[in-house]
């Protein structure tokens, strides 16, 4: 079989319920890896945050931020940090409607807000401590996306007042929020860009609302695989359906393909 590029969401794709790797998806992707097939990571999470998966996969290429910075066998080949001056108006606006936010760079996160309920929360879904509060961190440092806390309602304002935003709900309290044209779809782009690939070659793997763009994309001339578990609007536009994360669904979607 030709050589292809594999990129995996991490949670919900990688990751089951448990936030764990089932035993035969960490095996499907070692046997694929020995065929030859490139493996690379596409997410929301920052690249200090892939560290325990990607040295649980031996993996230095990977797609974070959402598609805001795109590094290839542990070279940066793309970054797109949010202007400094969307992120003034941001963190201002959050502030006057007391609303806390996160800002990550590419190596920490930090929070305007010592400490917070829902942050709080949102983190140890993650496995996650509280971010550092350091108030002047975002105004001297590249930012890569942003966490902004505020109800569907409060929401509303910010995707009016930001139109070269984008605000992607990722918890019940919080949204990601990138530059409003970058996408996981995008981080591909540019990834296919500084490789020898083609989206011919290209397979991906996901669930999640901020996938939809990639397996869009990949399924024009490449495969696209929605998980089981994966939301509705996902699972509309990907190649094909495999079963869910909890139920092997990763293994037996690369079975199907003759990854391994």
């Amino acid at each position: 079989m030709q050589k292809k590029l594999l990129f995996f969401d991490i949670d919900g794709t990688l990751y089951n319920s448990q936030k764990k790797l089932p035993e035969s998806a960490r095996t499907a992707i070692e046997e694929a890896r020995k065929r030859g097939h490139e493996i690379a990571i596409a997410t929301g999470r920052s690249p200090f945050f892939l560290k325990a998966i990607s040295d649980e996969l031996n993996i230095d290429s990977y797609v974070s931020f959402n598609g805001q910075f795109v590094v290839y066998k542990g070279q940066v080949i793309s970054k797109r940090p949010i202007p400094q001056k969307s992120l003034q108006k941001l963190a201002d606006m959050a502030e006057s409607d007391n609303l806390p936010i996160v800002f990550l760079d590419e190596h920490r996160m930090t929070s305007t807000t010592e400490y917070h309920d829902e942050v709080k929360i949102s983190m140890d879904s993650l496995y996650y401590p509280m971010p550092e509060f350091e108030e002047q961190h975002y105004k001297q440092h590249d930012i890569y996306q942003a966490l902004l806390y505020s109800t569907i309602e409060q929401k509303k304002k910010y995707v009016e007042s930001f139109p070269e935003l984008a605000f992607i709900r990722w918890h019940e309290f919080s949204d990601d929020v990138i530059n409003h044209d970058v996408s996981k779809a995008y981080g591909i782009e540019q990834f296919i860009k500084h490789t020898e690939f083609t989206i011919e070659d290209t397979i991906v793997f996901g669930d999640g609302l901020n996938d939809i763009e990639m397996l869009q994309l990949v399924a024009e001339k490449g495969i696209s695989v929605a998980m089981g578990n994966a939301v509705e609007e996902a699972k509309a536009v990907a190649s094909f359906v495999t079963d869910h994360v909890d139920e092997d669904g990763l293994a037996k979607a690369m079975k199907k393909l003759n990854l391994y």
